[in-house]
């Protein structure tokens, strides 16, 4: 299992940016992490890789584990090898290589098995097999975050942290990113979705946190948030008690002046 405990995390040794964030990814699950803007949710995830140091950041409290051990001072190429992947906000390809370039260098930390992870991933995204030698500077953005997400898995992780992989997407292409991310998790890859698309994040999680101001408010099964009046009006613009009994879209400024609960953060 792949758990965050009690964290905190400091930027500049000045600003504290996660404050006693605990977490857990059980082997084969996707649990998903919701969050407004500058809530922390890409802090998060650079504590799991160990990609903070590259942001002047450290954990100052607290501990990542995976399985039990301690591996919140290792190196991210350390992580990988251990079974941990991330696939970053933006996609972040490198778009003058071809797609199997990109995806060589996913594999690099198990270079004889490249063949055999190409051809599964290549099963899972049958748009790039067909790319394969296509410069992916080229390809549109959903056929960007397959390769991204594809580069991700060449590693064979155990663990796949998504940050934001619908953003920016059409409608039809979140619908196919979300299919993709229910095959992934099918082949036993555990999966942590940080989202705004909280309607399609919570609809494929089995459990789900909430964070703010770097602080996790809420952590429920994924069905009991979805079904939760400030998660309805905060995330997915759903006023609980409108006119004829159902939900009732409001207003950008009415829902973020919402009124919310004191008991998240109590």
């Amino acid at each position: 299992m792949l758990q965050v405990h009690n964290i905190e995390v400091v930027y500049d040794d000045i600003m504290l940016v996660l404050r006693g964030v605990s977490l857990s990814v059980p082997p084969g699950r996707i649990v998903a992490l919701l969050g407004a803007n500058g809530a922390g949710k890409s802090t998060l995830l650079r504590a799991l890789t160990g990609l903070l140091d590259v942001h002047h950041g450290k954990i100052t409290r607290g501990r990542v584990t995976l399985d039990g051990e301690s591996v919140g001072q290792l190196r991210p190429a350390a992580l990988v090898r251990r079974g941990i992947s991330q696939v970053m906000e933006g996609r972040r390809i490198f778009g003058e290589l071809t797609v199997e370039e990109n995806l060589r260098l996913g594999g690099y930390t198990n270079p004889k098995q490249f063949r055999r992870r190409c051809e599964l991933v290549f099963g899972l995204f049958p748009v790039l097999a067909q790319r394969r030698r296509e410069t992916a500077g080229y390809l549109s953005g959903g056929e960007q975050q397959m390769l991204a997400m594809g580069r991700a898995l060449m590693a064979e992780p155990r663990y796949l942290l998504l940050d934001e992989p619908s953003l920016g997407l059409a409608p039809r292409l979140v619908e196919e990113v979300r299919e993709l991310i229910v095959s992934i998790n099918r082949t036993g890859t555990g999966v942590l979705l940080v989202e705004q698309n909280a309607t399609m994040a919570l609809s494929i999680a089995s459990h789900g946190y909430v964070l703010e101001t770097g602080q996790v408010v809420l952590d429920k099964p994924a069905a009991d948030l979805l079904a939760d009046d400030d998660i309805r009006e905060f995330y997915l613009g759903l006023h609980p008690a409108g006119a004829g009994g159902g939900p009732e879209r409001r207003s950008y400024r009415e829902v973020k002046h919402y009124r919310r609960r004191k008991r998240w953060l109590s």
